[in-house]
Parts: C-alpha cells; sequence; structure tokens
C-alpha cells in the first residue's frame, strides 16, 4: 500500500507540532506495534526529547506573542522534521516513493502548513485577550493527535482531511491579510484626509 497519505498526513502536522508527530509515531511503534513506523523514531532517547520539547510548545503555544517567537525560530525546524520523517516513512516502507521525493514532498507540504498556522496566530494576536490564542492551540493539538492516530490506520480519510484543514487555513490567511491591508490603506486615507485641512490652513496664514 502507498505511504503517500500517511507522509501528507504527518507532515502537514510536522508543519504544526513537529515534536507530537515524532512523539505520537514512535509511542505507537514501540507500544502499539504500528508496522508503518520507522524504528528509528521508537528509540528512547528520541521519545524522551520529543516529549520534553512537545511540552515546551504546548506551553509556548499559548502565550500570546511567545508563539509566534516561537513559531519564527522554527521555520526552519518544522520543514526539516517533516522532511525526514517522511523520508524515514518511505524508506521503511520500502515504498516505490524514493526517500528524496518523499523528502520533498514532506519538507514542502510541512512548510505551507507552518506558514498557515504562523499567518493565524499572527492575526489571533491582534486580539486584546489570550483566549483566542488557548482555543486555537487546542485546537492544533487535538487536530495534530487525532489525524497523525487516524493515519497510522487509516491513512487515506486522514490525508484528506488534513488537506482540507490546509487549504480552509490557506483561505482564512489569505482573507485575513486582506482584510488588514484594506485596513492599513483606509487608515492611511484618513490621515491624509486630516492632513489636508491643516496645510490649507498652513497655507492662508502664511499668504
Amino acid at each position: 500500500m502507498s505511504v503517500i497519505p500517511l507522509i501528507f498526513t504527518s507532515s502537514w502536522a510536522s508543519g504544526i507540532n513537529a515534536y507530537a508527530v515524532v512523539l505520537l509515531l514512535g509511542l505507537f511503534g514501540r507500544y502499539d506495534g504500528v508496522s508503518s513506523v520507522p524504528p528509528g523514531l521508537e528509540r528512547t532517547d528520541v521519545l524522551v526529547a520529543a516529549a520534553l520539547l512537545c511540552l515546551c510548545e504546548v506551553v509556548a503555544d499559548k502565550i500570546p506573542y511567545l508563539d509566534s517567537a516561537w513559531d519564527a525560530v522554527h521555520t526552519v525546524i518544522r520543514p526539516v522534521a517533516g522532511a525526514v520523517v517522511a523520508a524515514l516513512i518511505a524508506g521503511h516502507a520500502h515504498d516505490s516513493l524514493a526517500s528524496l521525493a518523499a523528502a520533498a514532498m514532506g519538507g514542502t507540504t510541512a512548510l505551507v502548513s507552518h506558514l498557515v498556522k504562523s499567518g493565524i496566530r499572527m492575526g489571533v494576536n491582534t486580539s486584546p485577550e489570550p483566549f483566542s490564542n488557548i482555543a486555537v492551540s487546542l485546537f492544533e493539538e487535538f487536530s495534530v493527535a487525532s489525524l497523525v492516530t487516524l493515519a497510522l490506520f487509516h491513512p487515506v480519510p486522514a490525508a484528506i482531511i488534513a488537506g482540507v484543514l490546509l487549504l480552509i487555513g490557506v483561505l482564512i490567511v489569505g482573507f485575513t491579510y486582506s482584510r488588514i491591508r484594506r485596513y492599513r490603506i483606509r487608515r492611511r486615507e484618513r490621515r491624509q484626509r486630516r492632513a489636508l485641512p491643516r496645510q490649507d490652513a498652513d497655507v492662508r496664514s502664511g499668504g
């Protein structure tokens, strides 16, 4: 069976929380015997490191502006993690999908997912209260845990859901940025209109 759906879902999830993806895959492979998980992710040192980093991300992800700073730091880390996990899955499954192609697909998908997450968080951070960040963070964590688990047993439905969520996220980011851009244009126009009477008054007084 092709591993493309599993690779796509894990890559999408890596763009949101790469440490949770590694932790979940490793735990399912080690304790539930899921054959599609590469043995390298089941190692004790990998699981411990992933658990500690995942805990840090869970905390940082719920604090306004700290979450955006954390996202900025992970602009490289998440796509690289998505590429590595994708290559490991493809290599472990001996699939016809070459590891290099899997890494390219995984890294690209994780990068797009990461940019969507970062863009949405920047919009959420404009809210004056912290509850929006917490709600969005909890939804992201639930989505990652649910879809990675689903992908291990039912990869195609999980990939479809991940694709829909990715598309919705892209549309939300595009809509948000278009509104911000229109708001800035209107604000600049209002400032220019307010400045014109003062300039006219200065000209008349100078005359």
